[in-house]
């Protein structure tokens, strides 16, 4: 079938990532029958606000004129820039979102850090990841639409004192969930590895 019948996929890497985090899923998506806009945008000294303009010129741009079903996929930060654009922006024929270890209520590590001069280094837009009540995550919307949570547990994390109980290294588990999501599952994988499972991507 040629690209304007396939359904199209919108895929969002995470924080200080590029799109070549998302090769190996993009690939897998390729070989399932969609047709895969790789989204790549920078995110480190850059604000939320800045770096919802760029991708939402970039998907604006690419958005198919047929009627095909648009789905988004995200990892980490990508998913919660994908829920801030849908939140802004209307997708005609919008199918599935699919969050893999989004922090959808903000992850501890900021909190925990956010004084430290390495992470005033990586930016805004990575001091607005906190879990207080007015960070970028937490003052979003919920979804109108399906969403599927995939998370991540990983056994190897000595945080218990940042994160008590189960996390990605990164993410809480607690944190990935969200109010309305129409699915949940979690794989045993680190936060960085989960762009590369092969069961995510299943």
């Amino acid at each position: 079938s040629s690209a304007s019948e396939k359904e199209v996929g919108y895929l969002l890497h995470g924080l200080g990532r590029s799109r070549f985090a998302r090769w190996v899923l993009a690939s897998r998506l390729e070989d399932a029958g969609f047709f895969v806009n790789n989204i790549g945008y920078s995110s480190i000294h850059k604000t939320p606000e800045e770096i919802l303009l760029d991708i939402s010129e970039q998907i604006n741009e690419t958005m198919p004129k047929e009627n095909q079903a648009v789905h988004f996929v995200g990892h980490s930060l990508g998913g919660l820039m994908i829920r801030a654009y849908l939140t802004r922006t209307y997708v005609n024929n919008l199918g599935r979102v699919v969050l893999i270890g989004t922090p959808n209520k903000g992850t501890p590590v900021v909190d925990q850090y956010q004084d430290a001069w390495w992470m005033k280094m990586l930016g805004p837009m990575t001091l607005a990841l906190s879990t207080e009540k007015e960070s970028f995550p937490n003052s979003m919307a919920d979804p109108y639409y399906p969403v599927g949570i995939i998370a991540g547990i990983s056994e190897n994390t000595n945080n218990e004192d940042i994160m008590p109980g189960q996390d990605d290294g990164l993410v809480p588990l607690e944190s990935t969930k969200i109010n309305g999501m129409t699915d949940f599952i979690i794989i045993e994988s680190s936060h960085w590895m989960l762009r590369y499972d092969r069961d995510v991507a299943s």
